[in-house]
């Protein structure tokens, strides 16, 4: 009898820990100047927001959201979106892998004067976590995430994971 209490105490214990170690993970790397936006609630949206994918081509090559706009990390210009998205009042979700490329890709945006930015809270990673679908660069469903790199990929739960 003692076993099992001790087994479910184990498992109740893990489940928990690795919600807090991606929001310690968040807190680590983030300052949360962006309002983060969680999957149930950008899911929930009754009017979709645009999608802003800050990773790198290969990257969303591999996985995106459906109707994401590519704008990457490395070299983005904020010129760049405020030609494809002049009105400063659009609702806009930035997402990266896990959160922390967005952020400071949305406060670029906020900086520039757009008014409703989020960033998605644990990225695509989290959203292919809880079941969602992804596109890949044909704009097909699919099942393959890009992972970013061995460390990061163990964030992935759920899909196949895709390295360069």
């Amino acid at each position: 009898m003692n076993k099992t209490f001790f087994y479910i105490f184990i498992c109740v214990a893990f489940s928990g820990f690795s919600q807090n170690s991606l929001k310690s993970l968040l807190k680590k790397y983030n300052t949360e100047s962006v309002p983060y936006i969680y999957v149930k609630q950008l899911k929930k949206q009754t009017t979709p927001p645009i999608l802003l994918d800050a990773r790198e081509l290969p990257e969303y090559q591999v996985s995106h959201l459906k109707n994401a706009i590519f704008i990457g990390y490395d070299k983005f210009k904020i010129e760049s979106i405020q030609k494809k998205i002049p009105n400063k009042n659009t609702k806009i979700v930035v997402y990266c892998s896990l959160g922390i490329r967005s952020e400071t890709i949305a406060d670029s945006l906020k900086k520039a004067g757009y008014k409703h930015v989020e960033n998605l809270y644990g990225g695509i990673f989290e959203w292919k976590n809880n079941n969602l679908p992804i596109y890949n660069s044909a704009e097909k469903e699919t099942d393959s995430i890009h992972a970013f790199s061995k460390e990061w990929s163990k964030w992935v739960k759920k899909g196949v994971k895709v390295y360069e």
